[in-house]
């Protein structure tokens, strides 16, 4: 009986020991350092090479952002949305502009490390909430790269078919994907794009980025001749009735465009590979969104002026359009553009992703091979390959049409958490001070209660649900975000300086969950298995390996800018 008391006592004491370890690794936190640190450390030798000027920033924006979307989603809104499609993409702009703005903050108060949204959460809450933003991020751009992958080979099969000798030639599993039942799909030329790609990207950032400004710049003086060319075969009848479905569909529509603007983030993931990135970061992340926003007004204006909405095609609308024209010789060049444009989305992603598993690495979430830097390419090559196998798999193997109802929840789990970063940090500076801890965690409920609102707000309108129950909870949200202005004390942030703290990120974190609701309710399933079988991986390895504070993981500082 004794013994049996002894066990159960020991079985409960070690039960208790490992959640009480559990919960002190998890709630660690990466320390932000002083200016006066971060001059005292020297990374002369060390680190990634910075080569990337804010041109390269803006165009490395520009080709995350724009890909062969520009010439198809433009018009497959138009058609529900009517002319009024324009609005759509502004209201969505100045959504991701807010976003952008947290984002700008960020990046030069954290002006040379890579890891983006999960070090921003690393630093402003803690490791384990960083850890699942990485995991909610990294699915999404894995998913994405191999759907753009397979879209890409699609593309290339497609020109090689106007060559008379390889008409008719191509055998499906080559580029366009042989089904074998309902998940597998064989595709032969996609992971080869993919490797390719990789290889470009391990050779280093000049020789990339030199690629990626090439085919952005070419991407963007074809949309400018498509708006151009189109803009003399307009017919302002065609613009009325401006909203021919009503006001709502237009607010719908913003829902569904708000993911064209998706990858100006990736310009914070490549703070160390700035030149300048104090100055030049918010360049790079607000001034390659601001020219998506502009050309894909202008594009919306030219299709829906071109041709009555009704008539816009589901596939190929911007390309139907010119043809009915006769101008054959600009659908031509959209073909190029959308080449061109898939090729720079494509390298954005899988450079973006061998950043973030550098920075995963480097913290001891995961195997330090990743952390590795190459001597002379000065490129992390293993993380990069690592990315680079994952997306072929998938592109090679999976119909990953599949799993593209599953997609932006990393994407709008980051957005929020960035957002929610800049509140948080501005509450205290932690070179010089805490805040006390009650006042951090009543912080953080508001924070949730905002982003609880968000949802609720976007199922109500998602199931057209009572427009008063809209009202109340928009109300609720409201009140919160005055209560989060009210009861804290803000710090001005050094650097850039996102305008309206707390209210502008409450705004972009109410936005960004009303958007959650939106999408399929398998991608909530999703956002709960991933952020499950997650904990589960940081409680067998994560939390074990984990060192915030190692002195590799904060070497990685730029140099402060002159006066």
């Amino acid at each position: 009986m004794g013994r049996g008391s002894t066990t159960a006592s020991s079985s409960s004491s070690s039960s208790s020991s490992f959640s009480s370890n559990f919960w002190s690794s998890a709630l660690r936190t990466k320390r932000l350092l002083s200016p006066a640190e971060m001059a005292a450390i020297d990374v002369s030798d060390r680190g990634l090479s910075r080569r990337l000027s804010a041109l390269d920033l803006v165009l490395l924006g520009i080709g995350a952002s724009i890909g062969a979307g520009i010439f198809v989603v433009t018009g497959t809104v138009a058609r529900d949305v009517g002319p009024g499609v324009t609005i759509s993409f502004m209201l969505a702009g100045a959504s991701c502009v807010l976003n952008a703005l947290c984002y700008a903050e960020l990046a030069t108060r954290f002006p040379a490390v890579v890891g983006g949204a999960y070090l921003y959460a690393y630093t402003a809450f803690n490791e384990l909430t960083a850890f699942l933003v990485f995991s909610q991020l990294m699915l999404d751009y894995h998913i994405g790269a191999a759907s753009i992958a397979r879209s890409l080979a699609s593309y290339v099969v497609n020109i090689l078919e106007l060559f008379p000798v390889f008409k008719d030639n191509i055998p499906k599993w080559i580029g366009h994907g042989a089904n074998i039942g309902d998940v597998l799909s064989i595709n032969v030329l996609a992971p080869i794009l993919l490797m390719l790609l990789t290889l470009l990207l391990c050779r280093g950032v000049k020789e990339s980025s030199a690629v990626n400004s090439l085919m952005t710049v070419t991407k963007v003086v074809i949309v400018i001749i498509v708006i151009f060319a189109g803009a003399f075969e307009v017919d302002v009848s065609n613009w009325s009735p401006f909203a021919p479905n009503g006001i709502g569909t237009i607010f719908t529509g913003a829902t569904v465009v708000f993911f064209a603007y998706v990858g100006f983030d990736a310009v914070a993931n490549s703070a160390e590979e700035s030149k300048r990135p104090q100055r030049d970061l918010p360049i790079g992340i607000i001034g390659s969104l601001l020219i998506c926003i502009a050309l894909y007004i202008g594009v919306c204006l030219v299709i829906t002026g071109m041709v009555p909405y009704t008539f816009l095609g589901e596939d190929a609308p911007l390309a139907e359009a010119f043809k009915s024209k006769g101008l054959k010789f600009v659908s031509a060049l959209i073909s190029v553009g959308a080449i061109a444009g898939l090729t720079t989305t494509l390298l954005v992603g899988l450079y973006v992703q061998s950043r973030l598993y550098l920075g995963l690495g480097r913290d001891g979430l995961l195997p330090s091979i990743f952390a590795k830097v190459h001597s002379k390419r000065h490129t992390p090559i293993h993380s990069q390959v690592l990315a680079g196998i994952v997306a072929s798999v998938m592109a090679g193997l999976l119909d990953v049409r599949m799993l593209s109802h599953i997609l932006s929840v990393g994407t709008l789990t980051g957005y929020s958490v960035v957002s929610a970063c800049v509140v948080a940090l501005r509450w205290k500076d932690r070179t010089n001070g805490q805040v006390s801890y009650s006042a951090k965690q009543e912080g953080v409920l508001c924070l949730i209660a905002i982003a609880v609102c968000g949802f609720g707000a976007g199922l109500i309108f998602r199931y057209d649900a009572s427009f008063i129950f809209l009202i109340l909870i928009i109300a609720l949200g409201i009140g919160v975000s005055f209560a989060l202005l009210l009861r804290q004390v803000y710090a001005d942030a050094p650097g850039f300086s996102c305008p309206g703290v707390p209210l502008l990120p409450a705004i972009c974190i109410f936005f960004n969950m009303f958007l959650f609701a939106q999408l399929h309710s398998e991608a909530w399933v999703r956002f709960v298995i991933v952020s499950v079988v997650m904990v589960g991986v940081y409680a067998v390895y994560g939390q074990y390996h984990a060192n915030p504070s190692a002195d590799e993981n904060i070497y990685q500082v730029a140099p402060l800018e002159e006066a």
